[in-house]
Protein backbone atom coordinates (compact mmCIF):
# COMPACT_ATOMS: atom_id res chain seq x y z
CA UNK A 1 0.00 0.00 0.00
CA UNK A 2 2.90 2.21 0.77
CA UNK A 3 4.17 1.95 -2.90
CA UNK A 4 0.52 3.06 -4.01
CA UNK A 5 0.49 6.41 -1.74
CA UNK A 6 3.87 7.31 -2.61
CA UNK A 7 3.39 6.90 -6.58
CA UNK A 8 -0.05 8.86 -5.84
CA UNK A 9 2.06 11.19 -4.24
CA UNK A 10 4.68 11.29 -7.44
CA UNK A 11 1.86 11.79 -9.32
CA UNK A 12 -0.14 14.89 -7.24
CA UNK A 13 2.97 16.83 -6.45
CA UNK A 14 5.99 15.62 -8.91
CA UNK A 15 9.34 16.04 -6.73
CA UNK A 16 12.76 13.79 -6.77
CA UNK A 17 12.21 9.75 -6.19
CA UNK A 18 14.46 10.36 -3.76
CA UNK A 19 12.94 13.42 -1.52
CA UNK A 20 9.56 11.64 -1.82
CA UNK A 21 11.21 8.63 -0.16
CA UNK A 22 12.96 10.81 2.04
CA UNK A 23 9.32 12.09 2.80
CA UNK A 24 7.60 8.73 3.92
CA UNK A 25 10.67 8.12 6.18
CA UNK A 26 10.20 11.10 8.19
CA UNK A 27 6.25 9.88 8.54
CA UNK A 28 6.68 6.97 10.68
CA UNK A 29 3.28 6.15 10.07
CA UNK A 30 3.20 6.22 6.42
CA UNK A 31 6.08 2.83 6.37
CA UNK A 32 4.11 1.66 9.69
CA UNK A 33 2.93 -1.45 8.05
CA UNK A 34 5.59 -2.19 5.59
CA UNK A 35 8.89 -3.55 4.78
CA UNK A 36 10.81 -0.60 4.48
CA UNK A 37 13.86 -2.65 2.89
CA UNK A 38 10.87 -3.90 0.49
CA UNK A 39 9.64 -0.02 -0.15
CA UNK A 40 13.29 1.50 -0.74
CA UNK A 41 14.15 -1.28 -3.12
CA UNK A 42 11.14 -1.57 -5.28
CA UNK A 43 10.48 2.02 -5.00
CA UNK A 44 14.13 3.15 -6.28
CA UNK A 45 13.20 0.71 -9.30
CA UNK A 46 10.13 1.85 -9.83
CA UNK A 47 10.82 5.55 -10.28
CA UNK A 48 13.43 4.79 -12.78
CA UNK A 49 10.67 2.90 -15.05
CA UNK A 50 7.59 4.73 -14.85
CA UNK A 51 8.36 6.55 -18.13
CA UNK A 52 9.15 3.26 -19.74
CA UNK A 53 5.98 1.99 -18.42
CA UNK A 54 3.55 4.02 -19.04
CA UNK A 55 3.60 4.09 -22.98
CA UNK A 56 2.90 0.23 -22.69
CA UNK A 57 -0.04 0.76 -19.97
CA UNK A 58 -1.16 3.51 -22.50
CA UNK A 59 -1.37 1.21 -25.55
CA UNK A 60 -3.14 -1.85 -23.26
CA UNK A 61 -6.57 1.34 -22.61
CA UNK A 62 -8.77 0.89 -25.40
CA UNK A 63 -11.98 2.71 -23.80
CA UNK A 64 -10.52 5.81 -21.92
CA UNK A 65 -7.62 8.59 -22.00
CA UNK A 66 -4.55 8.20 -19.63
CA UNK A 67 -4.19 11.61 -18.70
CA UNK A 68 -7.68 12.81 -18.39
CA UNK A 69 -9.84 9.42 -17.73
CA UNK A 70 -7.74 7.33 -15.63
CA UNK A 71 -7.92 8.32 -12.30
CA UNK A 72 -4.87 8.93 -10.14
CA UNK A 73 -5.61 5.97 -7.66
CA UNK A 74 -5.72 3.63 -11.06
CA UNK A 75 -2.79 5.58 -13.00
CA UNK A 76 -0.99 4.39 -9.43
CA UNK A 77 -2.23 0.88 -9.15
CA UNK A 78 -1.60 0.43 -12.74
CA UNK A 79 1.92 1.56 -12.73
CA UNK A 80 3.12 -0.26 -9.63
CA UNK A 81 1.46 -3.64 -11.26
CA UNK A 82 3.24 -3.15 -14.61
CA UNK A 83 6.44 -2.83 -13.06
CA UNK A 84 5.94 -6.11 -11.39
CA UNK A 85 4.38 -8.12 -14.12
CA UNK A 86 7.81 -6.02 -16.24
CA UNK A 87 10.53 -6.48 -13.45
CA UNK A 88 9.37 -8.96 -11.04
CA UNK A 89 9.50 -12.21 -12.97
CA UNK A 90 9.50 -13.87 -9.01
CA UNK A 91 5.80 -13.01 -8.40
CA UNK A 92 3.47 -14.71 -10.44
CA UNK A 93 1.07 -12.97 -12.61
CA UNK A 94 -2.40 -14.11 -11.24
CA UNK A 95 -0.65 -12.69 -8.09
CA UNK A 96 0.26 -8.98 -9.29
CA UNK A 97 -3.43 -8.83 -11.14
CA UNK A 98 -4.99 -9.94 -8.16
CA UNK A 99 -3.19 -7.60 -5.50
CA UNK A 100 -3.87 -4.53 -8.17
CA UNK A 101 -7.58 -5.75 -8.31
CA UNK A 102 -7.80 -5.83 -5.03
CA UNK A 103 -6.24 -2.37 -4.21
CA UNK A 104 -8.80 -0.69 -6.77
CA UNK A 105 -11.88 -2.50 -4.98
CA UNK A 106 -10.78 -0.50 -1.66
CA UNK A 107 -9.44 2.66 -2.88
CA UNK A 108 -10.02 3.26 -6.60
CA UNK A 109 -13.49 4.55 -8.58
CA UNK A 110 -16.31 1.75 -8.61
CA UNK A 111 -16.10 -0.82 -10.70
CA UNK A 112 -12.53 0.48 -11.86
CA UNK A 113 -11.23 -3.29 -10.88
CA UNK A 114 -12.64 -4.11 -14.28
CA UNK A 115 -10.53 -1.62 -16.11
CA UNK A 116 -7.40 -2.46 -14.33
CA UNK A 117 -7.97 -6.64 -14.96
CA UNK A 118 -8.49 -5.82 -18.41
CA UNK A 119 -4.89 -3.44 -18.99
CA UNK A 120 -3.34 -5.68 -16.57
CA UNK A 121 -4.38 -9.02 -18.48
CA UNK A 122 -3.01 -6.99 -21.80
CA UNK A 123 0.37 -6.66 -19.93
CA UNK A 124 0.71 -10.11 -18.71
CA UNK A 125 0.18 -11.28 -21.97
CA UNK A 126 2.86 -9.59 -23.60
CA UNK A 127 5.13 -9.66 -20.99
CA UNK A 128 4.63 -13.10 -18.92
CA UNK A 129 3.62 -14.92 -22.62
CA UNK A 130 5.66 -18.00 -21.07
CA UNK A 131 4.01 -18.17 -17.78
CA UNK A 132 0.53 -18.07 -19.99
CA UNK A 133 1.92 -20.80 -22.13
CA UNK A 134 -0.26 -24.19 -21.72
CA UNK A 135 3.30 -25.68 -21.35
CA UNK A 136 4.64 -23.54 -18.74
CA UNK A 137 2.87 -26.00 -16.25
CA UNK A 138 5.17 -29.10 -17.54
CA UNK A 139 8.59 -27.00 -17.20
Amino acid sequence: MALVQALYQWQLNPSSCQELAEQFHADPERLQAADIAFFDRIWAALCGQVDALDPAIIEAISDRRWEDEVNEIERAILRLAAFELHSAPDTPYRVVINEAIELDKAFGADQGHRFINGVLDQLARRWRAVELSPHSAEK
